[in-house]
């Protein structure tokens, strides 16, 4: 169990990284599979029926379509953020309050978001079904998410950070559940 959500998050980090190496149709084609392998493991441990199985992969195929361009888009922000937040370099103000604007509206885009996906599966998984999926669904970002601020301390060069240094305005994360 544990080696697949380490190989499950291994993928999901390394794709992005692929899609500047390779091309995107690689890439994509990683993270069709990756998706696949996730799905396959929640029909098995959520003791999905056929019909429950069909319903969860086409609301994951929509709302993750919409939750990765949310993303992509807060990426964007964020990267224009700190860009404006160099230091010794004077940001420009209107800049900086469009950039924090769009990351608030961000924010609750996807809040929006997680509760209509939410809503939307309440219609056909149990309650149970329904936080057992989200959890698993939690754990595999926070591994993703560990593994890219990982492969990020090991980079070299401008704007590098050692392992362990977190981002300004970072809080720390507390202990797992």
């Amino acid at each position: 169990m544990k080696q697949f959500w380490v190989l499950l998050a291994l993928g999901l980090a390394v794709a992005p990284g692929l899609a500047a190496q390779q091309d995107t149709a690689n890439a994509e084609r990683l993270r069709a599979q990756i998706e696949e392998r996730f799905s396959q493991h929640v029909q098995r441990e959520l003791h999905l029926t056929p019909d429950q199985a069909v319903k969860l992969r086409a609301s994951q195929e929509r709302f993750g379509t919409q939750r990765r361009a949310l993303m992509r888009q807060q990426m964007e922000r964020r990267r224009a953020l700190e860009d404006q937040m160099q230091p010794g370099v004077a940001a420009n103000a209107d800049s900086v309050k469009k950039l924090m604007d769009g990351n608030q509206a961000g924010r609750a885009q996807m809040l929006k978001l997680e509760q209509d996906e939410d809503r939307e599966m309440a219609g056909y998984l149990t309650p149970v079904q329904r936080a057992r999926y989200q959890r698993m669904r939690e754990m595999l970002m926070r591994r993703v998410n560990e593994m890219r601020e990982q492969r990020r301390g090991e980079r070299v060069g401008p704007g590098a950070r050692p392992p362990g240094q977190r981002l300004p305005g970072r809080r720390p994360r507390q202990g797992r559940i």
